[in-house]
C-alpha cells in the first residue's frame, strides 16, 4: 500500500465515522467543543469526529408517565388520594438538554407538586366537580416557562 492510499482510507474513515441518522420523531442536538451548536435532523447528519462535535439526540414524541397515588389535602382540610397519568412532550430540544438535568424526573416532580398545590387551593365540592377546570391550571402551571424534555443518547 502505498502513503497516499492509507492517507485516503484514513480520511474516508474519518468523514464516515461523523455520519449520524436521526429518526422522523428525533432530533439531534449538537455541541461543538462544548457549545452548542443547533439542532440537526430528521434524516442524515454529519458531525465533526474526533470529540470535537457531539450529537444527543432526543425523542420528541409524547411521552406518558402513570404517576403514583398522592395524598394531598382540599381548601377544607379533607384528605384526598388522587391518581394521574401525565404525558407531555418535548417543545425545544435545545433547551432540553442545556437548560434541565434529569428532565423526565424533572418534569415528573413538577407535576406532582403542581398537582397538589392546585388541589389545596379547592374545596372537596370544587375538585369533584371542576376536573377540567383544574387539569387546564395544572396544565398552565406546569408548561409556564420551563423547559421541558430529558437526557437523549449520546452519539
Amino acid at each position: 500500500m502505498t502513503p497516499l492510499m492509507v492517507v485516503g482510507a484514513v480520511v474516508l474513515i474519518l468523514l464516515v465515522s461523523g455520519l449520524r441518522i436521526t429518526q422522523e420523531y428525533e432530533r439531534g442536538v449538537v455541541f461543538r467543543l462544548g457549545r452548542f451548536r443547533g439542532l440537526r435532523g430528521p434524516g442524515l447528519f454529519w458531525i465533526v469526529p474526533l470529540a470535537i462535535e457531539r450529537a444527543v439526540i432526543i425523542d420528541i414524541r409524547t411521552r406518558t408517565v402513570s404517576a403514583e397515588q398522592q395524598e394531598t389535602i382540599t381548601r377544607d382540610s379533607v384528605t384526598i388520594k388522587l391518581n394521574a397519568v401525565l404525558w407531555y412532550r418535548i417543545v425545544d430540544a435545545g433547551k432540553s438538554v442545556i437548560a434541565v438535568s434529569e428532565a423526565p424526573n424533572a418534569v415528573y416532580q413538577l407535576a406532582l407538586t403542581g398537582l397538589r398545590n392546585i388541589i389545596g387551593q379547592h374545596d372537596l365540592d370544587e375538585v369533584l366537580q371542576e376536573r377540567d377546570k383544574i387539569n387546564v391550571l395544572l396544565k398552565e402551571s406546569i408548561s409556564g416557562n420551563h423547559a421541558v424534555g430529558y437526557r437523549g443518547r449520546e452519539v
